[in-house]
């Protein structure tokens, strides 16, 4: 099934939305009709945070999806590459086992998974911004709700937010002892524990929470070279939270969370892509498809994986991916007449030690140690109002943010035999890409901004926001270039200050008190910077100029059929400038990392979402979105990507939900429930290859839960990729060395679960 009608049909009912809106209105005066359980069943209500203030999210003229906890624990979301498919126009994917997710809205974002580099989605958590990709697999537990903000976000959330902006919001402290424990077991024999509970120290003065997870499984892989299972998790996770309200106007929170993955290195498939045979190679010189797994073509070393089993992998080196989280915030809200004043305060401490296997072959051709530290501290002010008709909010945003690297590789040390001498004992030899290379740095960067958003009220039922932010970067870099971990190749130290303006000029008309419709203006920029990857040259260093876009959107948000049908639509479009982009391609037979500026980029798409609610316990929902994304002007060392569809941009994609409620006479209740999504082709990189894509994709999970009468015990069954879909979720290229290293998805999941609230 094609979605080829998305974006005309999205079109159209952003028109009609206005039209039944107003006769829904005009029904409005009808006799109410009999007072049936049927009757008085209406769509959940969520209340979001999105602008800095609480609200419904219907009310909120942004695209926004807002994934409520019971959300969030039916489709299994542990970590935030679980939100992929789940949301419209989101694409999340991570080639590392617990840093360095590479987040997509709409086709914005960025591949690099160095750490020096800033996605164009930005990821917060209880309201602090989490810049270190090393950090952001680490809050996705005991959560209340995950707010996905599609779109420049510039004025509220800053630079780095051109995509748009992932909140994710933690269940606070209560004054009623609350809890629960939940434990899953599943495939591979996957265990999930988490526990959380919380209450009064001090009567409606003082409240804790504390909250825990663990998780491990065995693996989804096997390498062959060893018999064990690779691919396995482990990680521990706990948060603890305390709530002081020492008056009606006073809110502080203070919040610990410690976090530590043990789980093993990614252990990607290898491909071989150098044809050992004539008949084995491509127009483009490279292994033809046909030829993959024949073992007519090799790697440099001359090793082929034929096992087309892409759970079966062959390694010599078994490493672990070591992750260390430590992170405090501390948050005052404090209300004086008709003012608010904010203070959020951060610190986080990451650390990073991972050993990697990158050839994926039993032979030793390049192995990767990963050694990061990113410490981070932040400050945030804000000044709020809502009086009358316009409703307003200042603020000062501050943080300091020290990256520190001493990753390396380790090239061919195969070959080392044949290049030892008594003057060189160890057998490296640079000049023919054998030895230890490695790029230490430090990258030290204090941003400075201050902001200003305000919406009034033009008429009661006409709504003109405006907004306005200032950034300013200033960034260090100092980085050298090692061989052998005692020969500098070339070092480079700079310094330079990125800065710009965000801002947001919108509309919104209410045409019920059920539906509106909206219409903006934003610009969003991310911050330029050094590159933090593999150099081979002093000028990959030099620095990279922001990224800016000018979006435009239109939008309704529509509930109907007396709350039983909500219906949210929006289109927009994008002007792209100097969009930042990440590629590895080949340099004078050597396969580098690149992170330059495209001159430009067009991106326009539609997006629908519907909910409803036939009948009371039967729950529907669709998301439906359509992009189109491609390079503008864009050349880089030589080779021209003009045209190009953008990595993980999918023209169409699709969610779906369906579940409903049977209640038994006892009380308790049986709730199945089923999940399809869609996507179409998507490319890993910026060369629009075609051995770097993954074709289009249909999943499918299930649950069948069980609750008690009382509503404290839960339980029941649980699959994910019921058809065991193999798709790739990464694909990266080392033409030099002949292999693209593959990385795929967790194979089809079943489990079972049981939860007891208290």
């Amino acid at each position: 099934m094609r979605l080829r009608l998305l974006g005309t049909s999205a079109a159209a009912l952003l028109m009609a939305a206005s039209a039944y809106a107003q006769a829904q209105e005009a029904d409005a005066g009808a006799p109410a009709q009999a007072e049936t359980e049927d009757a008085v069943a209406v769509l959940e209500q969520i209340v979001v945070t999105a602008q800095k203030r609480s609200e419904n999210v219907q009310e909120v003229p942004i695209a926004i999806t807002a994934l409520s906890s019971s959300t969030l624990e039916k489709q299994r979301v542990t970590n935030v590459v679980s939100l992929d498919n789940l949301v419209p126009g989101l694409r999340i994917a991570a080639a590392d086992a617990a840093a360095n997710p590479k987040i997509f809205i709409r086709g914005s974002g960025l591949n690099d998974f160095n750490p020096t580099s800033s996605s164009g989605v930005g990821l917060y958590a209880d309201g602090v911004y989490i810049g270190s990709p090393l950090a952001q697999f680490a809050t996705f537990f005991d959560l209340d709700r995950v707010e996905v903000l599609r779109g420049p976000q510039g004025t509220l959330y800053g630079r780095n937010t051109t995509g748009g902006a992932i909140n994710v919001i933690s269940k606070r402290p209560t004054f009623s002892p609350e809890g629960y424990a939940a434990l899953e077991y599943g495939t591979f024999n996957a265990v999930d524990a988490t526990a959380a509970f919380g209450g009064p120290i001090v009567e409606d003065k003082l409240a804790f929470r504390i909250a825990a997870k663990y998780a491990e499984d065995d693996g989804f892989s096997t390498n062959a070279a060893t018999g064990h299972d690779v691919n396995f998790t482990e990680q521990y996770a706990v948060r603890g939270s305390l709530l002081f309200t020492p008056d009606s106007d006073t809110d502080v929170m203070f919040t610990v969370n410690r976090f530590m993955n043990r789980g093993g290195a990614v252990q990607p498939k290898s491909r071989a892509l150098f044809p050992s045979a004539p008949e084995a190679a491509g127009p483009d010189g490279v292994c033809a498809p046909n030829a993959y797994r024949s073992g007519l073509c090799t790697d440099l070393l001359g090793y082929a994986d034929t096992n087309p089993d892409p759970y079966k992998v062959d390694s010599n080196l078994e490493g672990l991916d070591k992750v260390d989280l430590t992170s405090l915030m501390l948050s005052v809200d404090r209300s004086v007449g008709d003012l608010t004043l904010t203070s959020i305060t951060a610190w986080q401490d990451v650390k990073r030690n991972a050993q990697e296997n990158t050839d994926s072959s039993p032979l030793q051709m390049i192995e990767s140690s990963y050694i990061n530290q990113q410490t981070e501290f932040s400050q945030e002010l804000r000044l709020a109002s809502d009086v009358g008709a316009l409703q307003w909010v200042v603020g000062a945003y501050y943080m300091r943010d020290t990256t520190d690297s001493k990753s390396a590789y380790d090239l061919l040390r195969a070959y080392r035999p044949f290049f030892v001498t008594p003057e060189n004992p160890n057998g490296a030899s640079p000049e023919n890409s054998i030895g230890v290379f490695g790029y230490p740095y430090e990258q030290t960067t204090d941003t400075y901004a201050i902001f200003g958003q305000a919406d009034y009220e033009l008429t009661p039922d006409l709504i003109l926001t405006t907004g306005l932010r200032w950034s300013s970067d200033d960034k260090t870099m100092d980085y050298a270039r090692t061989i052998e971990e005692s020969i500098v190749q070339f070092s480079v130290k700079d310094s330079k200050t990125f800065s710009d303006w965000s801002g947001k000029v919108g509309l919104k008309y209410n045409l019920s008190d059920l539906s509106n419709v909206y219409a903006s203006y934003s610009r969003g920029y991310k911050s330029g910077g050094f590159f933090g990857g593999n150099a081979d040259d002093a000028s990959q260093i030099q620095p990279y100029a922001n990224e800016t876009v000018n979006a435009y959107e239109v939008g309704s948000k529509s509930d109907l059929m007396g709350q039983r049908l909500r219906l949210n639509l929006s289109g927009f479009y994008y002007d792209y400038q100097d969009i930042q982009a990440y590629s590895t391609v080949l340099r004078d037979g050597v396969t580098v990392q690149v992170l330059d500026n495209a001159a430009s980029a067009d991106m326009y798409g539609a997006e629908a979402e519907l909910t409803y609610m036939p009948v009371r316990n039967l729950d529907l929902s669709l998301g439906m979105a359509w992009l189109h994304a491609e390079y503008g002007d864009y050349k880089s060392l030589g080779d021209d990507y003009s045209g190009d569809q953008m990595p993980q941009a999918p023209k169409y994609s699709l969610t779906s939900r369906a579940q409903y409620t049977f209640e038994m006479p006892s009380g308790a209740t049986i709730t199945p429930s089923v999940d399809i999504s869609y996507r179409s082709k998507v490319f890993f990189d910026s060369t629009e290859r075609e051995r770097l894509s993954d074709p289009e994709l249909w999943l499918v999970g299930a649950e069948l839960a069980m609750t008690s009468a009382s509503g404290h015990i839960e339980g029941g069954f649980w699959g994910r990729n019921l058809t065991d879909e193999a798709y790739l979720t990464s694909a990266n290229p080392i033409d030099s060395l002949g292999v693209d290293l593959l990385t795929y998805s967790r194979p089809r999941s079943v489990g079972i679960f049981l939860r007891y609230n208290y």
